[in-house]
């Protein structure tokens, strides 16, 4: 699927167009608006009926999921789910078995962050379901529509005492937008219905809804509700209007792109503010791509959140234009109680903190807003005095120009220049977390809307593979890339499994440091000596072919790039392993950035 849902926008009078889910391609054309029916691969499904026909809990759940439009489940199934299996068997829903349950919920909040439409996923009880518990945070702090199903133990009459029974309603309650035990099956539809509205609408997140083994096998003969959008409001007018005049005010705004942007139908939107008002703009990491990093007015992606090079246009501009922000992202910069003006552009309310505090506040569909204020703008009256352009070039020359090539072990610079120039511009690099994703987000210029899947929300380590795999399902013909340090690597390596059994073509870079790359950069920046951060590691070219896979080890300079070319082109699942050379954390990032001065 190459498109993303978003709420369905106001005409010009105020008025909602159709309900239904709307998609947008890699250039932003919007598709015809599908009033009921969800899409599928590009294709409507029609709902199957349920009026009326006695079935089982179980059946009646994936009836409805089918009624959503659900493609895949992702997960590992126990006892407790086995009637649930047994309907999925015959279901048009396809189950993507996995190897631990936390994979599953990365791929299926994946899913839900590429499509806008909940991914689901599947596991037991008790272990099973504790094992979601760090996807379905993933899902959260990121804003990914998510489904997680549990079972349970029959609630009416108890077969087995409290073996494996905890309360996992409970535990889920902190962590998902909405938590539920199915009590009976009659209630089924309405639940399902429900948890899909609530994972979709602003900020989208996790819902969870456990399913009793009685409670599935419980007949039935409720009915699914039709599928319909929610609707999301238009921006206030003389909210837009009151921001306008501060912006048409500014000596220097800045124009800042973060998450919640990073819908492909808000490319076109904000790629149309910028060409007409001649602002320069940055991103977030996860907002990154949304406009091409390649354009003139682009200033790059705050890896770090102060001191790097765009940080001196953050501190000259006098109003910045916040379109997409949550605050729990890492912050891109960090607001004073004086000086700048910062306004909020989202489709909910800014959720106040001491390094954020917008003055100004848009709360709506964030296209329309981004319309409404191109309006009041005049054209070309938000390029500045001209320190942007001059910085622009300061960027170009100490990020994107050093490469940092000819020395081996690879350096975060040259790996980064490496892949950059050989991805193409519509593929897709799945990053883990550890200490490259910095350097990737700092050094590494994305093209277009998700081109670049990372976490900068939670941060786990452990989903860039599993977020790799959902990412080439969803996008077969697309070249799919998945970067991963050797710690984060290992948490879930064992979905190399799942990529071979289902025929994926994927690319895994595999950087080997023999410890916690990031931990030890920040140790060492503490002044504190090293400990406890070094571990060993497998043969990984054997580890690879133990599981069928491609396994290849770069031993010299220049061999990465033939290497990757090669994988790119030939199918199955590749591993390189690439020795990588942090010494350049300190040289750059600290005393380079130190040394800098924003007098241009």
């Amino acid at each position: 699927m190459d498109g993303s849902w978003a709420p369905v926008p106001t005409d010009s009078s105020g008025d909602v167009q159709t309900a239904g889910y709307r998609f947008c391609d890699q250039e932003q054309n919007l598709t015809a608006i599908e009033s009921v029916s969800p899409i599928c691969n590009g294709k409507k499904t029609t709902p199957p009926a349920s009026a009326n026909i006695a079935m089982n809990g179980a059946e009646l759940f994936v009836r409805a999921l089918e009624n959503e439009g659900v493609e895949y489940i992702f997960g590992i199934p126990g006892e407790e789910n086995l009637a649930f299996l047994e309907a999925l068997r015959t279901s048009s829903i396809r189950l993507i078995l996995t190897r631990h349950e936390q994979a599953a919920g990365f791929m299926a909040a994946t899913y839900g962050r590429l499509t806008g439409r909940p991914g689901v996923c599947l596991a037991t009880l008790g272990p099973g379901a504790t094992n979601f518990v760090t996807s379905v945070s993933y899902a959260l702090l990121g804003g990914m529509p998510t489904l997680f199903i549990t079972g349970q133990k029959p609630i009416k009459k108890s077969k087995q005492g409290r073996f494996q029974i905890i309360d996992v309603v409970g535990m889920m309650e902190p962590i998902t937008k909405m938590t539920k035990q199915i009590v009976g099956a009659d209630s089924i539809p309405v639940l399902v219905r429900e948890a899909f509205r609530v994972a979709v609408h602003e900020k989208c997140g996790p819902v969870h809804l456990e399913l009793p083994e009685d409670i599935a096998a419980e007949e039935t003969g409720a009915a699914t509700f039709p599928v319909t959008a929610l609707r999301s409001p238009r921006a206030d007018p003389r909210s837009v209007e009151e921001v306008a005049r501060v912006i048409r005010q500014a000596a220097n705004p800045l124009l800042l792109i973060a998450a919640a942007a990073n819908r492909r139908r808000t490319c076109a939107a904000l790629g149309e503010f910028i060409e007409h008002s001649g602002i320069h703009f940055f991103s977030t990491q996860m907002g990154k791509g949304v406009v091409t990093e390649y354009h003139r007015q682009s200033l790059g992606t705050a890896a770090l959140s102060a001191h790097d090079y765009l940080h001196c246009a953050i501190d000259r501009a006098d109003v910045i234009i916040n379109v997409g922000h949550d605050v729990v992202e890492k912050p891109p910069f960090i607001m004073t109680r004086d000086g700048m003006k910062v306004i909020h552009v989202n489709y909910f309310s800014a959720a106040f903190d001491d390094v954020y505090f917008p003055q100004y506040e848009i709360i709506g569909d964030i296209s329309d807003a981004l319309r409404q204020l191109a309006a009041r703008i005049p054209p070309d009256s938000l390029a500045g005095d001209g320190y942007f352009r001059r910085l622009r070039k300061a960027i170009e020359e100490n990020i994107y120009t050093k490469r940092g090539s000819g020395t081996f072990p690879y350096t975060p610079q040259h790996l980064v220049s490496v892949i950059r120039d050989i991805m193409p511009e519509d593929s897709i690099l799945s990053l883990d977390n550890g200490m490259y994703k910095i350097w990737f987000a700092r050094n590494y210029r994305a093209t277009c809307s998700y081109s670049v899947l990372l976490d900068n929300a939670l941060a786990t380590m452990g989903a860039g593979l599993p977020a790799a795999i959902a990412a080439k399902m969803l996008n077969p013909e697309k070249k799919v890339v998945a970067v991963c340090g050797d710690g984060g690597f290992m948490m879930n390596s064992q979905e190399m499994e799942t990529a071979i059994r289902l025929g994926t073509n994927l690319t895994v870079i595999l950087l080997r440091d023999n410890g916690l790359g990031m931990i030890r950069w920040k140790q060492a920046g503490m002044g504190l000596p090293a400990f406890g951060l070094d571990f060993g590691n497998p043969d990984f070219v054997e580890y690879a072919a133990s599981y069928g896979a491609h396994g290849h080890r770069i031993t010299r300079d220049g061999e990465l790039g033939i290497t990757l070319e090669h994988c790119l082109q030939q199918p199955g699942l590749h591993l390189i392993e690439l020795p990588i050379d942090y010494s350049e954390n300190e040289s750059v990032l600290n005393q380079e950035l130190q040394r800098k001065t924003c007098l241009l």
